[in-house]
């Protein structure tokens, strides 16, 4: 519980969200400054950075590309930064995903630089947040870094989202729909946010949380069929500003919990890092919701949008055995005081965390029939 009732909120400075907003970026960068360093994901370089020069061809502001090394370690960040110094830049952009978007935060930090952030999938709340993960060389977690301020333009280009492949679209609505249920969890336990040192939780962003909920419930179906079928809908866009903007703002001001608690311990399982965050957060919300022994009908409301739109409700989904002593590695690193579940407004143990890890598994085996 926080010791003051201070509130607090923050936000990026700009989101701009439609289609071929990527055009736009020479606009939008002369705005801040005179060369615009551009990190891009491995597999989008070619084709990204020759659109991108075409872009700046007339522009009175210049461009670098630079291709992303794989991993946001403290290797690849000092790589990052010493180019960024040898090229002159005076912003940084960060093209691609999660880590590339997280390095070029962390850049942009260590040069006191405007930052620009391009994700090219709604796979998670990243590109809005002012955290950084840290991974070392391996691609284990290390620790997360918290920025004083948020990035200065979040830019989604709709068209380029929704060409990523329809599965990253759907993890986006797992992570996202956690937003709602950590948000209410915290509240009911009255703890910090993740501004700062950590403050209370505004109206705003509870309501922003809300939102990010009821826009999954109303529209999360129609627009994966949509993204399916090659088609950028009204509903499409609604659940990318869902699972960018709305998730992102909703859980930096209110705090994670339970669901993204599952996410942590499912790392200790090996194997198990070729699934989406949002689809370990998809099955953490079963948990959470079990462990917090909420209505049926709620939870019955959850599995039926996870499993409609693909997302896991069981661990072997998400590549776990469900085998005693895999159960109990993942409870370890539940309970270990720094996984989230601490912000449940009620006292977590071992034995909850382990049966309701049991529970949930089993509630999402009988909901998709199987024995």
């Amino acid at each position: 519980m926080v010791n003051s009732t201070t509130r607090a909120f923050g936000s990026p400075f700009r989101y701009i969200q439609g289609p071929d907003e990527f055009n736009n970026l020479a606009e939008y960068a002369s705005q801040y400054g005179t060369k615009l360093f551009v990190l891009i994901d491995g597999f989008l370089f070619d084709e990204l950075s020759a659109r991108l020069a075409d872009i700046f061809a007339d522009s009175d502001c210049q461009v670098v590309c630079e291709t992303f090394g794989g991993e946001c370690s403290e290797a690849e960040v000092q790589r990052v930064t010493s180019l960024v110094r040898s090229a002159g830049a005076n912003i940084i952009a960060g093209v691609g995903g999660g880590k590339t978007l997280d390095t070029a935060k962390l850049v942009a930090a260590n040069e006191s630089m405007p930052t620009f952030i391009l994700p090219t999938s709604a796979s998670t709340d990243a590109p809005t947040s002012s955290l950084s993960v840290v991974y070392n060389e391996k691609g284990e977690h290390l620790y997360s870094k918290s920025h004083k301020r948020g990035s200065d333009l979040i830019l989604v280009d709709t068209k380029i989202i929704a060409k990523a492949p329809v599965r990253l679209f759907a993890a986006g609505i797992g992570d996202a729909l956690s937003t709602y249920y950590e948000a209410r969890a915290n509240a009911q336990s009255d703890t910090a946010n993740y501004i700062g040192k950590g403050y209370r939780r505004t109206l705003a962003a509870m309501a922003i949380a809300e939102k990010c909920r009821d826009i999954l419930f109303e529209n999360g179906v129609r627009a994966v069929n949509d993204i399916k079928a090659g088609a950028l809908t009204e509903a499409v866009e609604n659940v990318i500003e869902a699972n960018i903007l709305l998730s992102g703002l909703g859980f930096e001001n209110t705090g994670c919990a339970g669901a993204h608690s599952v996410h942590t311990g499912i790392h200790e399982i090996p194997g198990t890092n070729k699934y989406f965050h949002g689809e370990m957060v998809a099955f953490g919300i079963v948990f959470q919701l079990v462990l917090e022994n909420d209505r049926e009908d709620e939870l019955d409301e959850v599995l039926d949008l996870l499993t409609t739109v693909g997302l896991p409700v069981t661990l072997k989904q998400i590549g776990v055995d469900p085998t005693p002593e895999n159960i109990a590695i993942i409870a370890d690193r539940i309970c270990d005081g720094n996984s989230g579940v601490e912000a449940e407004p009620f006292l977590i143990n071992y034995d909850t965390v382990y049966n309701a890890l049991i529970s949930a598994d089993a509630i999402g085996r009988e909901w998709l029939g199987e024995e």
